[in-house]
Parts: structure tokens; sequence; C-alpha cells
């Protein structure tokens, strides 16, 4: 699905053969699927509207007005029959069904990075709140919407929470200016309590592995902690230095070639599909020799959201790989090797990593850099694909396909879908 102003259209994600156009009343700010696929929502914030629309029954409609409270946030619960709408200055949370047409209110919702999530099965959520300048968390039964636990955290600003893809442990951490992660049992009970240091900046991204084994603290002083889930203890820090020495290390560089054109076929005005061809320029990977210098920026220290620190994380669905950024070296993604707990890749790009996003069947990472480029990494090796098309189209972000069979290739205003060629075995 996709939003263009006002309408909503859906696309046959085999063929992109349109199936549905739907006609909301303003522009639409963000759109959502129902977990069975059988719903979409869209988003209208600026009208404080959330509006429904069915699949199988594209007659059916469904509208629900926030009025004067206002809306900046919805999402589905993991059911798809209930929509949870967040109103402005965060002062509730409202809970619509469209089975039974009932409303449930949750109050004093925190405004922070994550502060309403849900376990993978669907069966538990939980929400950070804010009341009487202190933290709580509460535990709710998605069945019925009853409160579960409710408790407070030793934390001085909550920052978000995550739950173990297992749904018995709860991850919470604290403000940038503190470095403290919490987890937290089921029922409330606080299981450990982590601090790897304590005057700079602390915590900066979170991410669990799949089995739930690891927990990975990406931080502002370059490193990466992962904890246990035995004892909750610290087991390895993985460095981002701006040099790699090991020559365990394989580090694949992107260079840039200018394209060999054939003098005989040149001819004025030259044709679309030589002009192309000429002006655009094709990179590929080399392997550097050990030791490698990453191009390494220092931060700005007077402003605001300094570009310090691990930023971003994700475990490979194998849980055999973990990926990071350190926003320290801005053109380089890391790859772990979790059962040996070593460096295994360095991907050093000539652009700014944007985005990266592991394949959800098996270990294969796309990377995307604000180019016409899609980078591809396995443990077999590289690839460099060259999005076809007319213009600039600028990759700023990408999504897989549940299969691992396609993905989504988003630029600032246009997508497009790249269809990924299983082998035979």
């Amino acid at each position: 699905a996709s939003c263009v102003q006002h309408r909503l259209v859906v696309r046959d994600a085999s063929s992109l053969q349109l199936l549905q156009l739907y006609t909301c009343l303003d522009q639409i700010q963000y759109i959502e699927w129902s977990s069975d696929s059988l719903f979409i929502l869209c988003a209208l914030y600026k009208r404080g509207i959330v509006q429904v629309w069915s699949l199988e029954q594209p007659a059916w409609h469904c509208r629900i007005d926030e009025g004067s409270a206002g809306l900046v946030a919805s999402c589905w619960s993991p059911d798809g029959r209930h929509i949870l709408n967040t109103t402005e200055f965060h002062l509730r949370i409202t809970v619509w069904s469209l089975c039974t047409k009932s409303v449930s209110y949750i109050k004093y919702p925190k405004a922070c990075q994550q502060g309403v999530v849900f376990t993978k099965d669907g069966r538990y959520m939980a929400v950070a709140e804010r009341r009487d300048c202190k933290d709580f968390i509460s535990i709710f039964v998605c069945s019925n919407w009853q409160l579960l636990r409710h408790f407070d955290t030793e934390t001085q600003d909550l920052s978000g929470i995550e739950w173990a893809p297992n749904g018995c442990v709860l991850a919470a951490w604290d403000t940038c200016l503190e470095y403290k992660v919490l987890l937290y049992s089921l029922d409330g009970r606080l299981l450990s309590s982590f601090r790897a240091y304590e005057w700079p900046l602390g915590v900066k991204s979170i991410a669990w592995s799949p089995s739930s084994q690891f927990l990975a603290i990406g931080s502002f002083d370059e490193k990466v902690r992962i904890l246990n889930h035995v004892t909750w203890k610290k087991i390895t820090e993985l460095d981002h230095p701006a040099t790699i020495a090991s020559k365990k290390t394989i580090v694949y560089k992107e260079v840039e070639k200018s394209p060999t054109v054939d003098t005989e076929r040149l001819s004025f005005p030259p044709t679309r599909e030589l002009a192309s061809s000429l002006f655009s320029t094709q990179s590929k990977y080399d392997i550097s020799q050990v030791p490698v210098s990453l191009q390494y920026v220092k931060p700005v220290a007077d402003r605001a959201n300094p570009k310090v620190g691990v930023g971003m994380l994700a475990f490979s669905a194998d849980n055999c790989f973990l990926a990071t950024k350190n926003d320290n070296i801005p053109n380089a993604v890391w790859i772990w090797d979790i059962r040996k707990l070593k460096l295994s890749v360095v991907l050093e790009q000539l652009c700014t990593i944007q985005c990266f996003q592991w394949d959800p069947c098996q270990p294969r990472l796309a990377v995307c850099t604000g180019t016409s480029r899609v980078y591809l990494w396995s443990p077999a090796g590289c690839v460099v694909v060259q999005v076809p098309g007319e213009g600039d189209f600028q990759i700023v972000s990408l999504s897989w396909h549940s299969s691992g069979d396609s993905m989504v290739l988003l630029s600032k205003d246009n997508f497009c879908v790249c269809y990924l060629e299983r082998e035979e075995v």
C-alpha cells in the first residue's frame, strides 16, 4: 500500500497490479496494515481522524474522530481488530474496537522514543507512563485490555522499552544523560540493572537477538555491549575503531568506475539510453588490504544530538550475525559473528549509511546510502545492485518482504520493488 496526498493505493505485491483505490478526507500522514492484512488504517493527524478500509469489502469503511483531543500517533493492536490512538500532549491512549465498537482509555502515556510495545505473540502490551514526575510501566492483557501489572521504574527519565522476542523479559532504558538499562519480568520484578559507566552520555540504541539470548546495547562511547540471558551480565564489548588492523576481518570497499563507451556508437544528439550510460557512474566492491583507515568524522560538541556513538543495531534472523553503525564513522557497516563474538566484515561505502535491514529468512543484509544503488551482503560475499530507471532515484529507506523474495526501496517521492531470484537447489 502507498499513499499519494489523500489517496490510498493498494497493489499486488508480486505484480504491482492496482487492486484498490481509496479516497480519504485529507492528506494521509501514516498508513499501517492490520496483522492479517484484511484492514488498513490511514492516520490524518492534522484533522485528528483515522480512517480504516477493508480489503475484502471495499464498500465498508470506518472513521474514528478524536475531536478536540487531537491525534499524534496511531497503530494496530496485534489482533488486527483494535486501534490505539495517542492524543495530543500524550494525555491518553484511546483503544477503539472494530468488533464491539467499545472504547477503552489508558491515562498518562509518556512521550518517549518507544513508549508502547507488544509481545511477539500479541498477548501483552507494555506502556511507559509518567505520573507525578515519576516513571511507571503498565502491562496490559491484549485480549480484554485489563491491567496486569503496574510498577515504578528506577529511572530519571525513561527513554524507551522493548520486549524480548519470547515475551518473558522487558528492557527499559534511561535518558542518554544517565547510563542505565533495567530488565523486568512479566510480573514487574526487577531482574537486573546494568550500568557501564556514570558520567558521559549513555545508551543510544538497543536490540534483542531473535532467540532472546542476547541483548545488544549501543552506547555513545562507540561501543556495543552484549548481555547474556542467564545472568544478565556483560559477556563482551565490541569496539568500533577508525583503523581495522586484524587480518581476520574482511573489508569490502566500494569504488566507483566510469562506464566505458564505444566511440563508434556515439551520435548527436545521443539516444536516451546512451545518454544515461554516459553520465552514470557504476560501482563495485574491492577487498582492501589491512590495515585500513576508515573515514572518521569528529562530532560537533556544542550542538544537540551529536553524531557520535552506535545508533543502529540489528541481529540477523538466524541469530548468527549482528550489524552495527557507528555514527562517528558514517560510511561503514560493521558485521559481527555472534558465534565467535568477533568482527567478521566491514562494508566501507562512498556515502553515508541511511538504512540497513536483514532478510527475515536468511543471513543477508541490505544497505542503502541515499544513492540509486542497493548493496547486499551475505556470508558468500557482496554485490552492488543498480536500480534501473530514469531520473535520480535516491534510496533513503528499504523494507524486506516477509518471504525474503523482494524488498521495497523508498526515495523521497517514489518507491520501487526489487525482486530477488532464488537459486534452484
